[in-house]
This record gives structure tokens, C-alpha cells and sequence, in this order.
């Protein structure tokens, strides 16, 4: 069982570099919306709370149960997610004076697992208006700086799992000394063994899609470019040639690419059948002067070339796609 942190997105625009400082320090994670439910499987070691746009005290505003979180495994909320936690457990989040954007040297006045080998005075990067004005109690104040009381804590105890907040972002490049905080979260907090790659990444998804697709084929569209590309191999690795891709020539393909596409496939193996298709884009194409209209022009006819082309291979169960990331985020 591969050991896991899971990133709950609440909107930030740094969640993303949170999972690269994690993935970085060889361990693996996933990110989800924070509204998302999730099983505690064997491998889940640690949670980190991501920043957000929101405020705590607006209406509606992201929300998530760190109470129940700390009763399986420790957490860690950055920005938002520290607020959040103080919040949830009976601590004063505010409006600042004034909005905390920019560099801020944090002031550590606790020695903590957290801040082990990170100097005592160090750059930290601060992008938020709300602070944290008071601390729950049982909460230990950590660290600050010049003009925020909280800029670090942990609750105190050890009748759940650990928990910790810091009201800066240690994932990006200015937190001077932010990667070394995350570490030490992910391996002297949670534990983690620090013995994942990407290649892992690899290993794990075709044995998963082994297991998921069994003998059955798949069909799949192909555009050429990188993530139908990269899906369509690792599903090529689990299963051969019971993946039956199609690549479409829409008319608006670069000169010659159509051919070199196909022939790349050749090369790396993948069972590709090419469809030039591209007088039947040109007909439905012609006199048309608006993007908007084209592309679903463009759109419409793949679907139709492309389900054309599926009723011609039998025994087909199964649809591929490939996508990007943050699409599955969304």
C-alpha cells in the first residue's frame, strides 16, 4: 500500500505547489476538493488543509471537519486551513488592518518538531486579509511575526492525532525555509517513509488499470497531443491491443502532422487507427467566419466521425479518456 497525504483544495491558487512540495520530498499525494468525501485507507498518513480566497466568517464559506480528521491521522492547515481549525475550535479569526501580502520574517517562539533544523529567523511569504486574533484554548502559539500574533500553532495534547496551522504559505519559493517545515510535517509528524517516485506513479495506475479493466477493450480518441498520449500508454501497458484508439485528421491539423502523429503512435506501440475525415470538416466548415460557431462545428462531426468509427469494432465495453489534473479537480 503506497503511503499518501491528501491536499483538500479550498480555491488556492498555491494548492497545486503544495502537492510539487510534497511530491518533491518523495512522498506521494493527492489533491481534492475539500467538499469531497474520502475513505481513512491503511495508506493515508497525513491531510493538509490548503489556502483559499474566502474568508472563515463569509456566508457559505468552505468547510470541512478537522475535529473528526485528527481523531485518524494528523493535519496541517495552511493560510485557510489554519484559520479554519482555529475557528472550528472556538478561536477568533478577524479582519487584519491591513491585507498581509509579501515577505514577513517568522519569529519562532516554541521549539516544535515542525521548525526542527529551520533557522529562528526566517523569510516567510504571507497572502491573506483575515488573522487569526486569538488561539482556542489548548492551542500553543508557535511562532509570529511583526504584524500578525499567529503565525504558527499546534494543539496541545495527545489525545487525538497532531494537528498544526501556520498562517503563511511554506510551499512557495519565498518561504525561505518552507520546504524543510513541510518535511518535517510529512515525515517527523506523519511519518512518512519518503520512498515514493514518479515511477511509482506508473507501476501503481497499470496494475490498477489491470485489475479494472480485466479482458475487456477499450476505445478511445486520440487528439496527439500529451494527455490522451500519456493515458492511452499506461492503458497500453495493462492491456495491448484491447485498446482500440482513433485519431481523427479534423482538416485543421498542421501540415503533415495527421501522418507523423500516427507514426509516433506506431513507434511507442499504441493500436491507433488514423481517420481522414477532413472533407467532411471542410464541407461543414465552408462560409462559416465565427470561432465559436467552428468549434462546435469541429466538435459536433468528431463525435459523429468517431462514434462511426467505434460501431465498427466489436466487443468493445469500455470508453478511455485522457484530461489534465486540474479538470479531474474541478
Amino acid at each position: 500500500m503506497t503511503e499518501k497525504i491528501l491536499i483538500l483544495d479550498f480555491g488556492s491558487q498555491y494548492t497545486q505547489l503544495i502537492a510539487r512540495a510534497v511530491r518533491e520530498a518523495n512522498v506521494y499525494c493527492e489533491i481534492i476538493p475539500y467538499h469531497k468525501k474520502f475513505d481513512f485507507e491503511p495508506g493515508l498518513k497525513g491531510i493538509i488543509l490548503s489556502g483559499s480566497p474566502c474568508s472563515v466568517n463569509e456566508e457559505g464559506a468552505p468547510d470541512t471537519d478537522v475535529q473528526s480528521f485528527i481523531q485518524q491521522v494528523p493535519v496541517l492547515g495552511i493560510c485557510y486551513g489554519a484559520q479554519l481549525t482555529a475557528k472550528r475550535f472556538g478561536g477568533l479569526v478577524a479582519k487584519s488592518n491591513k491585507r498581509e501580502y509579501g515577505r514577513a520574517m517568522l519569529k519562532q517562539l516554541e521549539t516544535d518538531i515542525l521548525f526542527e533544523d529551520v533557522i529562528a529567523d526566517s523569510q516567510v511569504w504571507m497572502s491573506h486579509s483575515d488573522t487569526i486574533k486569538e488561539l482556542p484554548a489548548g492551542f500553543a502559539l508557535l511562532a509570529n511575526t511583526e504584524s500578525i500574533p499567529v503565525a504558527a500553532f499546534r494543539k496541545s495534547g495527545n489525545e487525538t492525532k497532531a494537528l498544526y496551522g501556520v498562517q503563511f504559505h511554506p510551499e512557495v519559493y519565498h518561504s525561505k525555509e518552507g520546504k524543510k517545515v513541510l518535511r518535517n510535517f510529512l515525515v517527523k509528524i506523519c511519518g512518512c517513509a519518503q520512498d515514493w517516485t514518479p515511477a511509482h506513479f506508473i507501476t501503481d495506475t497499470v496494475d490498477a488499470l489491470k485489475k479494472q479493466i480485466g479482458n475487456r477493450k477499450v476505445i478511445m480518441a486520440l487528439s496527439g497531443g500529451v494527455d490522451s498520449t500519456v493515458a492511452a500508454t499506461l492503458i497500453h501497458k495493462a492491456i495491448g491491443k484491447n485498446l482500440f484508439g482513433i485519431f481523427v485528421d479534423n482538416g485543421v491539423l498542421r501540415k503533415d502532422e495527421f501522418q507523423q502523429v500516427l507514426d509516433t503512435y506506431a513507434a511507442i506501440g499504441l493500436n491507433v487507427k488514423g481517420i481522414d475525415a477532413k472533407e467532411h470538416f471542410y464541407t461543414k466548415l465552408a462560409g462559416k467566419t465565427e470561432p465559436e460557431e467552428k468549434r462546435k462545428i469541429i466538435g459536433g462531426l468528431f463525435i459523429d466521425v468517431f462514434q462511426e468509427e467505434s460501431k465498427k469494432i466489436e466487443g468493445v465495453e469500455l470508453l478511455g479518456q485522457g484530461t489534465i489534473y486540474p479538470d479531474v479537480i474541478e
